[in-house]
Parts: structure tokens; sequence; C-alpha cells
């Protein structure tokens, strides 16, 4: 019995029979507690990594050795994977992966979306499996060919590219972990690089772009899949795979262009809409889906409310 406990104990401690295995226990007040387990963050250097390590309180986050992230692993390297202390966490996020479309139709860019975009989650799904964690990971409405209006989280697999194939053949591998959440999403929005900034320079520069509008889709903000991913964990949904983008109305790239475009006080009319043979012609890319919309029925279901994603970008670009 444990004076510092503060109990209120219906025989007198002094007057209690205590066992010589009570008796040589710490005191409560001598004992330190274990620390609550950890989010691990793998490809926390990446657009996505870093909203989660920033919005996931407690997260720990790594990457590539040498990239400057705090933490160095290479998710590739079994060794340094089976060296990991996996105890210290509950949940692995999965936020790495091989993005570029085009690259990834030449040898070498073939061989490095093949290692990061599914033998890297074949071995998180492993490793999950033999610790029980629960593995959150994240793929693309590539996996699709976007001939269907609307896809839905069931639909067969129909990768057209190298990319869209990797991508495919990572969902399939997180699928054997009993513990899994795959949450594919469609034209990702964050902070660096990406379509949005690009078209924000271009009005800035007065430059006037020729854009895709035979694809359509929505965008989808890094900050709005952190917060649907921090949903899914925090109300214990289903495990499986849930589709997540910004919400509204499906738009096409150019449209995307143009009101980008009108919000940084240019013209929308200074976006010529071109079609993806017009614009593809004579460069060697990757074939894309035309139809990207994903169904949000199934993440609603669970209380999820998505931001439309007119409003995000307004915000986006601080308009």
């Amino acid at each position: 019995a444990d004076p510092t406990a503060a109990i209120d104990w219906p025989i007198p401690l002094a007057e209690a029979e205590i066992s010589d295995k009570d008796r040589t226990n710490p005191a409560l007040g001598d004992v330190t507690p274990m620390a609550p387990r950890t989010t691990l963050v793998v490809g926390a250097r990446g657009q996505l990594g870093r909203a989660l390590v920033a919005a996931i309180p407690g997260a720990v986050g790594v990457d590539l050795p040498g990239t400057g992230a705090d933490h160095g692993l290479d998710v590739t390297d079994l060794a340094a994977v089976d060296a990991w202390p996996w105890h210290e966490h509950d949940v692995v996020v999965n936020a790495a992966a091989y993005t570029a479309v085009d690259a990834a139709e030449t040898p070498e860019g073939r061989v490095a979306a093949w290692a990061a975009n599914a033998t890297a989650p074949a071995t998180l799904a492993r490793i999950a499996g033999r610790h029980r964690l629960t593995l959150v990971h994240y793929s693309s409405e590539y996996v699709f060919d976007g001939t269907a209006p609307d896809h839905v989280e069931d639909e067969p697999l129909s990768p057209l590219g190298v990319y869209a194939q990797t991508k495919a053949a990572g969902e399939l591998a997180v699928g054997t972990a009993q513990r899994h959440y795959l949450l594919r999403t469609s034209w990702l929005i964050g902070s660096g690089r990406n379509f949005v900034a690009i078209m924000a320079q271009l009005a800035a520069d007065g430059v006037s772009p020729s854009v895709v509008g035979d694809q359509v889709g929505r965008l989808t903000f890094t900050d709005e899949l952190v917060r649907a991913t921090r949903h899914l964990l925090a109300v214990g949904a289903a495990y499986g795979t849930y589709h997540v983008s910004n919400g509204g109305d499906p738009t096409s790239w150019a449209d995307i262009a143009r009101r980008v475009f009108e919000l940084s006080g240019r013209s929308p009319a200074d976006v010529t809409e071109v079609t993806t043979a017009e614009y593809g012609a004579g460069k060697q890319l990757a074939p894309r889906p035309h139809q990207s919309v994903l169904s949000l029925a199934k993440l609603e279901a669970t209380g999820f409310v998505p931001e439309p994603a007119a409003e995000a970008l307004r915000r986006y670009l601080g308009a």
C-alpha cells in the first residue's frame, strides 16, 4: 500500500498485512511514467509531411538521411527499418512518395517510383502488422483510368502509366495491414511549387498560359488532407479506403487557372484553354486520367465536412 496514493483505505495502513512484493514495490511518487506512444510521419520533408508534423501533437518526423529531417530513416533499407524503435509509436503515417509522373516513364524514374511507391509501403505494412500499428497511407486518383465520371472507393484499379501502376501496387500492399487507412486524394496543393503557385506567379509576371481544360477534378489542399487524416483517427472510423479532396463542384485545370488569374488581378481571358492532346503534342508525357473526381460520400458519412475548394483557394492566395 502506498501512502502517497491518497486512498482512503478501509483498514489503517499500520494495521494492514502487506505482502513482500507490495512492500518492496517503489512508491508512486518515485516511479517515472512511460512516455505516451507517438505518431511517426514518414516523408516529413515533403509538403504533406511538413503539414502533418506541424498539425499532429508530438509527431516524430523522419525522411531520407541527408534531407535535413530531424531523424533519418530510409524505408527501403530493411536493416534500418528493423532497427527502428517501433514500440514508441502507435500510428505510422506514410507521406513519402515519388510524384514525378512524367519522369516515372524513364528507366531511372521507373526504378525510383517502384521503390518509393510500392516497395516502401509494403515494408511499412509488414512493420504495422508485426507491431500492431495503425498505418495511414496516401494514394492518388491516378490508380483509375479516368473513364468513370465519379470514382468510388471500391472501383476496380485501372492505372494508366508507370507512376499510376506503382501507386496501385502500393495500395495492394497497404491493404494487407489489418489496421490501415488508405486515403486517395487528387490534385494536391500545399507549400512550395504546385499548380496554383505556378499560375499565381505567371499572373504576376504578365504571362498568358495555355492550360488543359479536358481534365476534371477537385483540388485537395494539404491542410484539408491533414484535417481528414486527424478526423478519421480521432473518431475511430472503420479501417479501409477513403477518398479525400476539398468539396464543391468539379472544375478543370483551366477553370482553376482562370480563377487564380482573377484573384490575382488579371483577366481570366488571359488563360487559353487547350486539350490534353494539344498540350502534349511533341512532348513525352505520361497518360493522365481525364476524370479525376473522387466521391466523398464515404468520408462524409464519418461526420467530416469538406471545405469547398473555391473557399480554400481564395484563402490560399490571401485574396
